[in-house]
């Protein structure tokens, strides 16, 4: 197959990235692969050193900018006619529009498949107009994103539901001694429990929820709870209001990481605990295969991630006295915790793999272009 992926994303993509990335890093040795994306993204300059993957800068603009639009157009549309893709792998509103129209009056055109990578509500005439007019195929990442698509107007279009995948070779428990030394890099020896997660520090991301929870416990208890939190450094405000709280020197900041795996390494537990946006969560499945038990909200698709009880838990979103509860619970049950980890690896193992992932991505391109029915999920 010739396969072309698109991402609008001008800067680090966060979940799209990686997604896209996976995908086209696997599927080059078997198929001839471009990644098209903005030449300031991450996607761009990733892609382009992956053996085999053709990384073609291509802006999508949003906006009213008719002239950004138009050179897009142009662009887009001659290497649509040069290539003659089989499968064009769209992964937002702003690339799936571009796409359709540089499209537009081929006699034969690609298949197009839409990736819903989101919560956010595809309602509307443009959602409408794109279900219709340009879409064969939506992906969901987890079953409620595939219910959510049911009520929507792509419920015409064949759905499948594809559970992201990580690298659980590359996400692999740590051993012990390096753990412990990246762990002292945040707590000394102080003893207490270390949580922490790699979802980033946007605000729906929830991680300031979590800090208002520990904010509620009783001194004693609060005084053992430390929290590590990777990804772009927080708002002024958000670190004033930590300030007031008297929690400066309890949540830690390591920023944006190339490599994010000594993070993990250090914590006792994950979480992720957003409030919108999120679907799946690379990042919980990508903590779990190192071995950690995640907490995570009952938002969206968080929850299809892990067995409560066994490989994590869950809580409302936002609430933050059910967090409270919650850590006073995790301090409690702390020795258990190393063994829930174990079972957060076995289950990463079963069913988190990138090549379960991308032999069913796969099978869904090769299903379409043969005009054949696909399994609906691909987890229990």
């Amino acid at each position: 197959m010739k396969l072309l992926f698109t991402n609008f994303h001008d800067g680090d993509g966060g979940g799209h990235t990686t997604y896209v990335l996976t995908l086209a890093a696997a599927l080059a040795a078997r198929h001839a692969v471009h990644v098209a994306a903005p030449a300031t993204s991450r996607l761009y300059r990733q892609a382009g050193a992956v053996a085999g993957v053709h990384a073609r800068a291509q802006a999508f603009p949003t906006g009213v900018r008719l002239a950004a639009h138009w050179r897009a157009w142009r662009q887009l549309r001659a290497l649509l006619r040069e290539q003659d893709f089989d499968v064009v792998h769209v992964n937002g509103s702003a690339d799936h529009r571009l796409v359709i129209s540089a499209l537009r009056g081929r006699q034969r055109r690609p298949r197009i498949v839409l990736t819903k990578h989101n919560s956010k509500p595809m309602t509307g005439i443009g959602q409408w107009w794109r279900a219709r007019q340009g879409t064969d195929q939506v992906i969901a990442v987890c079953e409620y994103t595939r219910r959510e698509l049911m009520v929507s107007p792509y419920r015409r279009c064949r759905l499948a539901t594809v559970h992201n995948g990580v690298d659980i070779g590359h996400f692999s428990p740590w051993l012990d001694a390096p753990a412990r030394q990246e762990r002292r890099r945040w707590m000394g020896d102080r003893p207490g429990l270390l949580l922490g997660s790699n979802a980033g520090t946007a605000d729906y991301k929830g991680w300031m929820d979590l800090v208002e929870a520990l904010a509620l416990l009783p001194a004693e208890q609060r005084l053992l709870v430390h929290l590590l939190i990777a990804g772009k450094l927080p708002s002024e405000c958000a670190r004033q209001r930590i300030g007031e709280l008297g929690l400066a020197g309890q949540v830690h900041f390591p920023g944006l990481l190339a490599d994010v795996r000594p993070t993990i390494a250090a914590i006792d537990a994950g979480f992720v605990l957003s409030w919108g946006v999120e679907t799946i969560s690379f990042a919980c499945r990508e903590m779990m295969a190192m071995g950690k038990p995640v907490l995570v909200s009952e938002y969206a698709g968080l929850a299809e991630n892990i067995r409560p009880g066994r490989d994590g838990w869950s809580v409302p979103p936002r609430d933050r006295p059910a967090m409270a509860r919650m850590l006073q619970r995790l301090l409690e049950e702390r020795p258990e915790l190393p063994a829930m980890g174990r079972a957060a690896r076995e289950h990463a193992e079963e069913s988190f793999g990138v090549d379960h992932f991308v032999e069913r991505t796969e099978a869904v391109y090769a299903a379409l272009l043969a005009g054949e029915v696909v399994v609906q999920s691909d987890e229990s």
